[in-house]
Protein backbone atom coordinates (compact mmCIF):
# COMPACT_ATOMS: atom_id res chain seq x y z
CA UNK A 1 0.00 0.00 0.00
CA UNK A 2 1.12 3.53 -0.53
CA UNK A 3 0.88 6.28 2.15
CA UNK A 4 0.68 9.69 1.96
CA UNK A 5 2.25 11.71 3.95
CA UNK A 6 1.50 15.30 5.44
CA UNK A 7 4.21 17.31 7.15
CA UNK A 8 3.76 19.84 9.98
CA UNK A 9 6.09 21.93 10.39
CA UNK A 10 9.69 23.10 8.12
CA UNK A 11 12.48 23.12 10.01
CA UNK A 12 15.93 21.42 9.70
CA UNK A 13 14.55 17.91 11.13
CA UNK A 14 11.21 18.37 8.45
CA UNK A 15 13.77 19.31 5.78
CA UNK A 16 15.44 15.94 6.45
CA UNK A 17 12.57 13.73 6.74
CA UNK A 18 11.10 15.14 3.04
CA UNK A 19 14.58 14.50 2.09
CA UNK A 20 14.29 10.73 3.30
CA UNK A 21 10.75 10.26 1.98
CA UNK A 22 11.37 11.16 -1.56
CA UNK A 23 14.66 8.99 -1.49
CA UNK A 24 12.63 6.08 -0.57
CA UNK A 25 9.93 6.90 -3.27
CA UNK A 26 7.38 8.09 -0.90
CA UNK A 27 4.70 10.62 -1.86
CA UNK A 28 4.59 13.93 0.48
CA UNK A 29 1.00 14.70 -0.46
CA UNK A 30 0.63 18.58 1.97
CA UNK A 31 3.00 20.31 4.09
CA UNK A 32 1.89 23.48 6.38
CA UNK A 33 3.69 25.94 9.05
CA UNK A 34 3.21 29.12 11.16
CA UNK A 35 4.17 31.21 8.21
CA UNK A 36 3.14 30.25 4.28
CA UNK A 37 5.69 31.56 2.60
CA UNK A 38 8.14 28.64 4.88
CA UNK A 39 5.34 26.10 3.80
CA UNK A 40 5.43 27.54 -0.05
CA UNK A 41 9.53 27.23 -0.20
CA UNK A 42 9.77 23.74 1.26
CA UNK A 43 6.95 22.58 -1.06
CA UNK A 44 8.96 23.84 -3.91
CA UNK A 45 12.22 22.12 -2.62
CA UNK A 46 10.84 19.53 -1.84
CA UNK A 47 7.80 18.48 -4.40
CA UNK A 48 5.22 18.85 -1.89
CA UNK A 49 1.83 18.44 -3.74
CA UNK A 50 -0.22 20.50 -1.84
CA UNK A 51 0.46 23.98 1.07
CA UNK A 52 -1.71 24.55 3.21
CA UNK A 53 -1.83 27.90 5.38
CA UNK A 54 -3.26 26.09 8.35
CA UNK A 55 -2.70 22.74 10.35
CA UNK A 56 -6.67 22.46 10.13
CA UNK A 57 -6.45 22.40 6.80
CA UNK A 58 -3.75 19.52 6.05
CA UNK A 59 -5.51 17.44 9.00
CA UNK A 60 -8.82 17.87 7.38
CA UNK A 61 -7.91 16.66 4.50
CA UNK A 62 -8.65 12.85 3.68
CA UNK A 63 -5.85 12.36 1.36
CA UNK A 64 -3.87 12.61 4.02
CA UNK A 65 -2.45 9.42 5.77
CA UNK A 66 -0.08 9.52 8.24
CA UNK A 67 0.89 13.14 9.81
CA UNK A 68 4.72 14.11 10.06
CA UNK A 69 5.17 16.33 13.31
CA UNK A 70 8.32 18.31 13.67
CA UNK A 71 7.03 21.49 15.18
CA UNK A 72 9.09 22.15 18.82
CA UNK A 73 7.97 19.90 21.27
CA UNK A 74 6.11 21.98 23.16
CA UNK A 75 3.59 21.70 20.50
CA UNK A 76 3.28 18.36 20.06
CA UNK A 77 0.65 17.25 22.17
CA UNK A 78 -1.99 19.80 20.37
CA UNK A 79 -0.71 18.48 17.31
CA UNK A 80 -0.94 14.72 18.00
CA UNK A 81 -4.21 15.00 19.76
CA UNK A 82 -5.83 17.27 16.82
CA UNK A 83 -4.15 14.38 13.89
CA UNK A 84 -5.59 11.70 16.20
CA UNK A 85 -9.03 13.40 15.88
CA UNK A 86 -9.20 13.97 12.71
CA UNK A 87 -8.35 10.42 12.34
CA UNK A 88 -4.50 9.98 10.54
CA UNK A 89 -1.82 8.00 12.06
CA UNK A 90 1.29 9.72 13.33
CA UNK A 91 4.85 9.78 13.32
CA UNK A 92 6.08 12.53 15.89
CA UNK A 93 9.19 13.85 16.27
CA UNK A 94 10.88 13.88 19.91
CA UNK A 95 10.63 14.47 22.47
CA UNK A 96 7.26 13.01 21.72
CA UNK A 97 5.07 14.99 24.59
CA UNK A 98 6.39 16.77 27.48
CA UNK A 99 5.29 14.45 30.08
CA UNK A 100 3.68 11.03 30.76
CA UNK A 101 0.25 12.60 31.03
CA UNK A 102 0.31 13.77 27.65
CA UNK A 103 1.32 10.83 25.95
CA UNK A 104 -0.82 8.40 27.78
CA UNK A 105 -3.97 10.71 26.49
CA UNK A 106 -2.84 10.52 23.21
CA UNK A 107 -1.81 6.68 23.21
CA UNK A 108 -5.67 6.59 24.67
CA UNK A 109 -6.78 8.20 21.63
CA UNK A 110 -4.97 6.40 19.15
CA UNK A 111 -6.25 2.94 20.52
CA UNK A 112 -9.28 4.22 20.78
CA UNK A 113 -9.53 5.19 16.82
CA UNK A 114 -7.43 2.28 15.79
CA UNK A 115 -4.61 4.65 14.88
CA UNK A 116 -0.57 4.11 14.86
CA UNK A 117 1.72 6.64 16.85
CA UNK A 118 5.03 6.53 17.23
CA UNK A 119 7.69 8.57 17.35
CA UNK A 120 11.48 9.99 16.29
CA UNK A 121 13.65 8.85 18.53
CA UNK A 122 16.22 7.09 15.27
CA UNK A 123 17.53 4.36 17.88
CA UNK A 124 14.51 2.54 17.54
CA UNK A 125 14.96 2.24 13.69
CA UNK A 126 18.17 1.34 13.29
CA UNK A 127 19.34 -2.00 12.12
CA UNK A 128 22.14 -1.71 14.07
CA UNK A 129 19.86 -2.29 17.51
CA UNK A 130 18.12 -4.80 16.48
CA UNK A 131 20.76 -6.85 15.53
CA UNK A 132 22.26 -5.84 18.74
CA UNK A 133 19.31 -6.89 20.38
CA UNK A 134 18.93 -10.07 19.15
CA UNK A 135 22.86 -10.71 19.82
CA UNK A 136 22.02 -9.91 23.97
CA UNK A 137 18.70 -11.66 24.26
CA UNK A 138 21.19 -14.67 22.84
CA UNK A 139 22.60 -14.61 26.14
CA UNK A 140 25.96 -14.86 24.85
CA UNK A 141 27.10 -11.90 26.52
CA UNK A 142 25.63 -13.12 29.92
CA UNK A 143 23.57 -10.98 31.78
CA UNK A 144 23.31 -6.97 31.67
CA UNK A 145 24.85 -5.56 34.64
CA UNK A 146 25.52 -2.20 33.87
CA UNK A 147 24.82 0.42 31.22
CA UNK A 148 26.37 3.70 30.73
CA UNK A 149 25.53 6.43 28.00
CA UNK A 150 26.69 10.37 27.85
CA UNK A 151 25.01 12.76 25.66
CA UNK A 152 26.99 16.32 25.70
CA UNK A 153 25.39 19.47 23.73
CA UNK A 154 27.30 22.77 23.70
CA UNK A 155 24.61 24.82 23.05
CA UNK A 156 25.36 28.72 22.26
CA UNK A 157 25.13 30.67 25.24
CA UNK A 158 21.60 32.76 24.30
CA UNK A 159 18.96 33.19 26.36
CA UNK A 160 16.44 33.64 24.20
CA UNK A 161 16.98 30.61 21.87
CA UNK A 162 14.28 27.54 22.76
CA UNK A 163 16.80 25.42 23.72
CA UNK A 164 17.34 27.54 27.24
CA UNK A 165 13.28 28.54 26.95
CA UNK A 166 11.19 27.31 29.73
CA UNK A 167 7.79 28.76 27.67
CA UNK A 168 8.81 26.05 25.39
CA UNK A 169 10.05 23.04 27.49
CA UNK A 170 13.70 23.67 26.73
CA UNK A 171 16.44 22.19 28.75
CA UNK A 172 18.88 18.71 28.27
CA UNK A 173 16.90 16.35 29.13
CA UNK A 174 13.74 16.97 26.64
CA UNK A 175 16.25 17.57 24.07
CA UNK A 176 19.18 15.79 24.33
CA UNK A 177 18.48 13.46 27.31
CA UNK A 178 15.46 11.38 25.75
CA UNK A 179 18.16 9.61 23.73
CA UNK A 180 20.39 8.57 26.52
CA UNK A 181 17.19 7.23 28.41
CA UNK A 182 15.87 5.86 25.03
CA UNK A 183 19.30 3.61 24.71
CA UNK A 184 19.11 3.02 28.67
CA UNK A 185 15.49 1.57 28.08
CA UNK A 186 16.43 -0.70 24.95
CA UNK A 187 19.08 -2.50 26.58
CA UNK A 188 16.98 -3.15 29.85
CA UNK A 189 14.46 -5.84 29.88
CA UNK A 190 12.02 -3.94 31.78
CA UNK A 191 11.26 -0.45 32.61
CA UNK A 192 13.23 1.57 35.72
CA UNK A 193 11.36 1.28 38.27
CA UNK A 194 14.08 3.13 40.76
CA UNK A 195 15.39 6.74 39.19
CA UNK A 196 17.64 8.90 41.43
CA UNK A 197 18.83 12.19 39.82
CA UNK A 198 20.22 15.48 40.03
CA UNK A 199 20.75 18.31 37.83
CA UNK A 200 22.32 21.81 37.47
CA UNK A 201 20.05 24.44 36.27
CA UNK A 202 20.40 27.37 33.44
CA UNK A 203 20.15 30.74 34.32
CA UNK A 204 16.57 30.65 32.59
CA UNK A 205 15.74 27.16 35.24
CA UNK A 206 15.80 24.81 32.25
CA UNK A 207 18.20 21.73 33.46
CA UNK A 208 21.54 22.27 32.02
CA UNK A 209 23.84 19.29 33.55
CA UNK A 210 22.58 16.16 35.14
CA UNK A 211 23.08 12.74 36.55
CA UNK A 212 20.64 10.20 35.96
CA UNK A 213 20.76 6.15 38.15
CA UNK A 214 18.22 4.18 37.08
CA UNK A 215 17.51 0.28 37.97
CA UNK A 216 14.88 -2.25 37.49
CA UNK A 217 13.49 -5.00 39.33
CA UNK A 218 16.08 -7.31 38.12
CA UNK A 219 19.06 -5.41 39.12
CA UNK A 220 20.01 -3.98 35.85
CA UNK A 221 21.32 -0.15 35.92
CA UNK A 222 21.91 2.60 34.09
CA UNK A 223 24.40 5.90 34.69
CA UNK A 224 23.67 8.70 32.48
CA UNK A 225 25.15 11.68 32.26
CA UNK A 226 24.03 15.15 30.29
CA UNK A 227 25.14 18.51 29.55
CA UNK A 228 24.00 21.50 27.10
CA UNK A 229 27.05 23.90 27.96
CA UNK A 230 29.61 21.48 27.24
CA UNK A 231 30.53 19.10 24.75
CA UNK A 232 30.45 14.71 25.52
CA UNK A 233 31.23 11.77 22.76
CA UNK A 234 27.79 10.62 22.22
CA UNK A 235 28.74 6.99 23.43
CA UNK A 236 26.92 3.92 25.29
CA UNK A 237 28.23 1.11 26.62
CA UNK A 238 26.19 -1.93 27.80
CA UNK A 239 28.49 -4.18 30.52
CA UNK A 240 27.69 -8.27 30.66
CA UNK A 241 28.91 -10.89 32.26
CA UNK A 242 30.78 -12.02 29.33
CA UNK A 243 31.95 -8.78 27.51
CA UNK A 244 31.06 -5.61 26.92
CA UNK A 245 29.31 -3.15 24.31
CA UNK A 246 30.56 0.34 23.20
CA UNK A 247 28.90 2.08 20.57
CA UNK A 248 30.02 5.91 19.45
CA UNK A 249 27.75 8.07 18.39
CA UNK A 250 24.99 6.11 18.79
CA UNK A 251 21.60 7.95 17.77
CA UNK A 252 22.20 7.11 14.32
CA UNK A 253 24.74 4.33 14.65
CA UNK A 254 25.75 1.37 12.33
CA UNK A 255 28.43 0.43 13.86
CA UNK A 256 29.27 -1.15 17.76
CA UNK A 257 32.66 -3.38 19.28
CA UNK A 258 31.83 -6.45 21.28
CA UNK A 259 35.08 -6.90 23.73
CA UNK A 260 34.91 -10.45 25.49
CA UNK A 261 35.80 -10.40 28.52
CA UNK A 262 37.76 -13.92 29.27
CA UNK A 263 39.72 -13.18 25.79
CA UNK A 264 40.25 -9.28 25.57
CA UNK A 265 38.76 -10.47 21.68
CA UNK A 266 37.36 -7.72 19.96
CA UNK A 267 34.63 -8.20 17.05
CA UNK A 268 33.05 -5.47 15.50
CA UNK A 269 29.25 -5.42 15.01
CA UNK A 270 27.40 -3.88 11.73
CA UNK A 271 24.92 -3.26 9.70
CA UNK A 272 22.52 -0.87 8.47
CA UNK A 273 23.72 2.85 7.35
CA UNK A 274 24.01 6.08 9.40
CA UNK A 275 22.21 8.49 6.14
CA UNK A 276 20.05 6.35 6.14
CA UNK A 277 18.14 6.91 9.39
CA UNK A 278 14.95 8.25 8.91
CA UNK A 279 14.20 6.37 6.04
CA UNK A 280 14.18 3.35 8.69
CA UNK A 281 11.83 5.70 10.73
CA UNK A 282 9.53 5.42 7.40
CA UNK A 283 9.54 2.21 6.97
CA UNK A 284 9.02 1.14 10.51
CA UNK A 285 6.41 3.55 10.91
CA UNK A 286 4.06 1.83 7.33
CA UNK A 287 5.30 -1.75 8.47
CA UNK A 288 3.60 -0.84 11.81
CA UNK A 289 0.38 0.63 9.73
CA UNK A 290 0.44 -2.04 7.00
CA UNK A 291 0.73 -5.18 9.63
CA UNK A 292 -0.07 -3.68 12.83
CA UNK A 293 3.35 -4.38 14.27
CA UNK A 294 3.65 -1.26 16.56
CA UNK A 295 2.61 -2.23 20.10
CA UNK A 296 6.21 -2.83 21.17
CA UNK A 297 7.52 0.51 19.88
CA UNK A 298 4.68 2.38 21.63
CA UNK A 299 5.75 0.10 24.65
CA UNK A 300 9.48 1.40 24.65
CA UNK A 301 8.22 5.18 24.07
CA UNK A 302 5.91 5.20 27.35
CA UNK A 303 8.70 3.72 29.45
CA UNK A 304 11.20 6.27 28.03
CA UNK A 305 8.28 9.46 28.89
CA UNK A 306 7.54 7.89 32.41
CA UNK A 307 11.37 7.57 33.46
CA UNK A 308 11.65 11.66 31.59
CA UNK A 309 8.59 12.28 33.59
CA UNK A 310 10.39 11.05 36.92
CA UNK A 311 13.13 12.75 36.76
CA UNK A 312 11.66 16.12 36.10
CA UNK A 313 9.56 15.30 39.11
CA UNK A 314 12.19 14.87 41.30
CA UNK A 315 13.97 18.06 40.08
CA UNK A 316 10.88 20.19 40.61
CA UNK A 317 11.15 21.31 37.10
CA UNK A 318 7.59 21.98 36.08
CA UNK A 319 6.65 24.15 32.62
CA UNK A 320 4.34 26.98 32.92
CA UNK A 321 2.18 25.70 30.54
CA UNK A 322 2.42 22.40 32.70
Amino acid sequence: MTYQWGIIGTGVIANEMAAALRESGRTIYGVTSGKIEHAQAFAERHHVQQVFTTYEGLLADAKVDVVYIATPHNLHYQMIRQALLAGKHVFCEKAITVNAHQLEECVALAKERNLVLSDGVTLFHMPLYKKLAYIVASGKLGAVKMIQVNFGSCKEYDVTNRFFSKELAGGALLDIGVYAVSFARFFMTSKPNVVLTTANYFETGVDETSGILLKNDVGEMAVIALTMRAKQPKRGVIACEKGFIEITNYPRAEKATITYTDTGKVETVTSGDTTKALQYEIQDMEDYLTNQSGEDNLTMIRDVMDTLTSIRSQWGLVYPFE
